[in-house]
This record gives C-alpha cells, sequence and structure tokens, in this order.
C-alpha cells in the first residue's frame, strides 16, 4: 500500500523535490500531494523580473498546473498549511480542512523581509496604495497595473530582487531611485569594488541610487507621496517596491513545535527532530546555516529523495559550497566562497578593468581557491568555479587562472549552466537530438532552470546548432 507524501510549499525547492522524486519512481511508493499559497504552478522566483518587465508567467513558469494531474499529483493551489499534528499524522490548513499523511517535507521557502517603517499601513493592516511588495507573480502584475509614467518610484533593497525590479520600472519610463541599506550594492555577493561596478551599471540604466541610507517611514495619508530616510530628508515617491531581504517562513514549524531557530533545524538526513518531517529549502537551517541560493537546495533535494525512496539509504547532506552567478539588471555578477579574506596567510588578488566594467578577485589559502568575485564579466566565472569545487592547488602564477581562465577544460566541456552543471557538449548533443527551442532543452536537461543566468548562452547554441542540424 502507498505512504502518502505531503509536501508542503510550491517553491522553486518543491518543484525540484519532484523532479528527483519521480527520477527514483517515487510514483510506485507514495501518493504525493503537493499544497501552494498561489494559483499559479512552481515557477522560477529569480525571473520575475522579466514578468515585471512585460513577460508571461508561462516564461518563467516550472510547472505548469497540468503538469501535476499527469503524474498523479494532487495539488491543492491556494492552500496554506497552519499547522502539523505529528501525532496523528494530519496537516490543518487555513480553512480548517484536515489532511492525512505519512511522510511530510517542509518547503515553505522565505518570506519578503519588511523593515518598520511608519505609515506604510492603511487602517486594513495592508499596505498603503502605492507600497508594493516582491515577491510573487500576482505582486508583478499589481505594480505593472499601477506603474504609469510619469510616476516616480523607491525601490528599497540593492540585491536581485530589488535591482531587478528597478530596471523593469525605469524601462517602463519611471524615475527611479534604489535606496540600499549597506554601502553598496550587492553587498551579500561581493565587496565594495564589486558593488562599485555594479552601480555604475545600474546607473547607466538611468536609475538613481542611494546606499548607506535607512528607510523610517512613507508620506502620506490616503497613498504613498514620498520615503522619509533615517536622515530627514525625504524622496518623493509615487511608487514603493520593497525588496529588502528575505527571512525563513518557519511559522508552520512553530505552530506545529517543531525546533527552530533561524530556520527550521534539520540534520545531515535533512529530517527535524519530529519523527516523518522533513524540511528542504530557504526555510531550512542545517549545521547553522539558511542558504539562500540554488545550488545549495538542488543537493539537500537529491538527498531527501535518495532517503525517501530508498534509492540510498546512506545519503546525508554536508552542507554546500556557495556559488552564486547571475545577471544582474544587464551586468554580470559571480560569487563564490568567500568575499574577503579571513586569516593573515590568505593571498588576495584583484583586476580591475575599469573603462570596461571589470572587477575580479580571488581569496587563495593553502594554494587552493576559497572565494572569488567576477562583476562584469561572464566568462571566467565558470572556470573559476572547476577550480572552487574541486579543490586542487593553484599554479605558481595565480594571475594565469584569475585572467586566462582554466585552460586544462575543453571548450566542449565548458559549463555553461552552473546551477545544474550541464556542459556545452551535453547541450549541443541534446540539440542535436532534436531540442531545437529553449523549453525542450530546459526540460530534456535542467539547463536554465535554476538562476537562469545563461538562458542567453542557450538560445545561442540553439541558433547555431539547431540550423547547423538542419542545414
Amino acid at each position: 500500500m502507498k505512504k502518502k507524501l505531503a509536501i508542503i510549499g510550491n517553491g522553486m525547492a518543491a518543484g525540484r523535490l519532484l523532479d528527483e522524486l519521480f527520477r527514483r519512481n517515487a510514483g510506485t511508493q507514495f501518493d504525493i500531494s503537493v499544497f501552494g499559497e498561489e494559483r499559479h504552478g512552481c515557477y522560477n522566483r529569480i525571473l520575475l523580473g522579466r514578468v515585471l518587465a512585460g513577460g508571461t508567467a508561462d516564461e518563467i513558469m516550472l510547472k505548469a498546473t497540468g503538469w501535476y494531474a499527469d503524474r498523479a499529483v494532487t495539488y491543492h493551489s491556494n492552500k496554506l498549511v497552519t499547522k502539523i499534528d505529528s501525532v496523528r499524522r494530519r496537516l490543518t490548513d487555513s480553512a480548517g480542512e484536515e489532511h492525512a499523511y505519512d511522510v511530510a517535507v517542509i518547503a515553505t521557502g522565505s518570506a519578503p523581509s519588511v523593515p518598520p517603517m511608519e505609515g506604510l499601513r492603511g487602517a486594513d493592516g495592508k499596505p498603503k496604495p502605492g507600497a508594493f511588495l516582491f515577491r510573487t507573480i500576482d505582486d508583478c502584475s499589481r505594480m505593472r497595473d499601477f506603474a504609469k509614467p510619469p510616476c516616480s518610484a523607491v525601490v528599497l533593497g540593492g540585491g536581485l530582487l530589488g535591482l531587478e525590479a528597478a530596471k523593469a520600472l525605469s524601462d517602463m519610463g519611471l524615475h527611479v531611485t534604489v535606496v540600499h541599506r549597506a554601502d553598496w550594492l550587492m553587498n551579500l555577493q561581493v565587496d565594495r569594488f564589486g558593488g562599485e561596478i555594479v552601480r555604475r551599471g545600474i546607473e547607466k540604466l538611468g536609475i538613481f541610487v542611494r546606499t548607506g541610507q535607512t528607510a523610517t517611514g512613507v508620506i502620506g495619508d490616503d497613498r504613498v507621496h514620498g520615503v522619509a530616510l533615517k536622515t530627514g530628508e525625504v524622496i518623493p515617491a509615487d511608487m514603493l517596491v520593497i525588496a529588502a531581504g528575505i527571512r525563513p517562513r518557519v511559522d508552520l514549524a512553530q505552530a506545529s513545535n517543531i525546533p527552530v531557530k533561524h530556520g527550521i533545524v534539520v540534520n545531515d538526513l535533512l529530517a527535524t527532530a519530529v519523527p516523518g518531517v522533513y524540511s528542504v529549502g530557504e526555510c531550512a537551517e542545517h549545521n547553522g546555516l539558511v542558504y539562500g541560493i540554488v545550488p545549495p537546495i538542488w543537493e539537500q533535494c537529491d538527498v531527501v529523495a535518495d532517503v525517501l525512496t530508498g534509492a540510498n539509504p546512506a545519503a546525508r547532506y554536508r552542507g554546500s559550497k556557495q556559488y552564486t552567478k547571475l545577471k544582474v539588471a544587464g551586468v554580470d555578477v559571480a560569487s563564490m566562497g568567500l568575499i574577503d579574506p579571513q586569516q593573515e596567510s590568505d593571498e588576495v588578488l584583484q583586476v580591475m578593468e575599469d573603462r570596461r566594467g571589470i572587477y575580479r578577485k580571488m581569496v587563495v589559502r593553502d594554494s587552493k581557491l576559497v572565494g572569488a568575485i567576477c562583476v562584469g564579466d561572464g566568462e571566467s566565472a565558470p572556470s573559476l568555479a572547476r577550480w572552487f569545487d574541486r579543490g586542487d592547488e593553484l599554479p605558481p602564477n595565480r594571475l594565469d587562472i584569475l585572467c586566462s581562465g582554466d585552460i586544462s577544460t575543453s571548450a566542449a566541456d565548458r559549463e555553461i549552466c552552473n546551477c545544474h552543471h550541464v556542459t556545452e557538449s551535453c547541450l549541443v548533443g541534446a540539440i542535436k537530438d532534436g531540442c531545437t527551442s529553449l523549453p525542450m532543452l530546459s526540460e530534456a536537461t535542467k539547463a536554465g532552470t535554476g538562476c537562469g543566468s545563461c538562458r542567453g548562452q542557450l538560445t545561442n547554441l540553439i541558433m547555431k546548432h539547431a540550423k547547423a542540424t538542419s542545414a
């Protein structure tokens, strides 16, 4: 008799977990149910800026609603699970309905971090007209309906989503100002020099940037008329977009007496302290770390799928090396491991090409690469990532690696999709086998379904090799 497997959440972690489960024929062992708060299927939240810029939800969709039915997965859309009764093995949703389960995986992800701002909310407790969170497809639709030139907008947050929102609004013809609390943009991914290169790229788009500033309030009784800063200055604005970071969604775990620190505490099995309940993704805390980037979450899903299906009972999650490669408002940004040295013996190499807007940095410890930054240069990052992943001893002349890439790797073995470790040769093979569109190629190889930064390269490969195949 099949057991009931409940996946709570329908974000990117849940979508990846479903893929890994079906690769292990989990449908023969489990009746799978997915509980998602939104009406849509699973989509790539990293690419929300495309929807705000005028794209459709289908462009970033990873699993349309029909995907679930085709695989006999029960999909509960618009369902918020509020409590887990681990003794009775029942889930309770916001409508008061109960759902039986044998095993549950919490993949609730994260929620927007909303800084305390006086006057942000109206009498009904909701953000005033003109104030928006930037987190979902529906958020994007509401912002597009509101954002009409010659409106002015303040975007609170200079990370990935904030800068993507700023670019989309600027492209619509709005006057846009980014307010960021840290002293430089993308401060979680790059150092001050890297942040300055990102800033120049953003300002070239006509966007104003205010770093080292804290927003303290919203001006306007009935709607947004301006944003007050801690300095006392007020920036006039018709629209406020909040993209000031995220926090793990742990309310369900707290309501269910599942141990929580910053995130939901899990061990190397990704199991919580409550039998039959696991957790993956941005809501899970492993060895004191909560990962907010794609590759570690994929690794977690691999382990959980192995453990639950019995495909590899010895599978364990030991933590991940952190690597991010993104295109932020048109600027290539890659970051891995340490941003700055932590020990006196750490070596640091930096190369700045000021006119070209390119910055590269390596942090070396015991002749091994333990951290790197690339801004404005998407070509060097994959080779640096290979040195970072392998942990091989670097050659004596570190600049050979920083400026010339990995000469030991052939062009065919060049990694195009870093999230899924898909090489150029693999992609070319798939194209020659008939994957002549981006959706087909992504479905076959998973390339482009992570952070999405490689989608331009995928399109170029299709144009090149699909023509050669047809000829």
